[in-house]
């Protein structure tokens, strides 16, 4: 993603803080994969500084650019998220989000984006694990193909009962 569709993407999530990250911001062009979408952002405080947490459709991003140079980043892929929860006060709140070894705290989040922050998460989650189990599909559907294409070559009398088993055996791996 350019730098200027990072910026309509912005436009397009509406109500979103990026207050203190603009450093970050100009860093996600370099910091994006191919084929990565973000799907939520929002900044709040971890280990003392202003983050930027960015939610894509692979990943957690959390970027601290310092002030004159180095940029500190932190990621977990989605499919190692084990939960997330949240806190709010009257005007900040908080998110915490458990990757299985550790949890990673954010704090001093604007009100209004946390709600949306935990829906992108969830939905993304729940996108991933959806393409995988449609991989796993496709993965158990090519050998049932097949299987079915060599028994119609056997009920039709052009391979034996023999050839049959065979190539049943290679292709269930028997």
């Amino acid at each position: 993603m350019t730098y200027e569709e990072i910026q309509n993407r912005m436009k397009e999530l509406g109500q979103i803080d990026t207050f203190g990250t603009k450093k970050e911001i100009k860093e996600l062009p370099n910091i994006l994969r191919e084929g990565e979408t973000i799907e939520y952002l929002t900044s709040g405080f971890l280990n003392g500084n202003t983050w930027l947490i960015v939610c894509t459709n692979k990943r957690i991003l959390f970027l601290d650019k310092g002030m004159f140079f180095g940029l500190k980043q932190v990621e977990t892929p989605l499919e190692k998220i084990n939960s997330i929860e949240s806190g709010q006060g009257l005007i900040f709140g908080n998110i915490t989000i458990w990757n299985g070894a550790s949890a990673m705290k954010i704090d001093n989040i604007q009100k209004g984006t946390i709600q949306p922050m935990m829906d992108a998460i969830n939905k993304s989650i729940g996108a991933l694990k959806e393409n995988k189990n449609n991989e796993k599909l496709s993965e158990i559907k090519d050998p049932i193909e097949q299987l079915e294409k060599f028994a119609s070559l056997r009920d039709k009398g052009i391979i034996t009962e023999e050839e049959f088993n065979a190539k049943k055996a290679q292709i269930l791996g028997l």
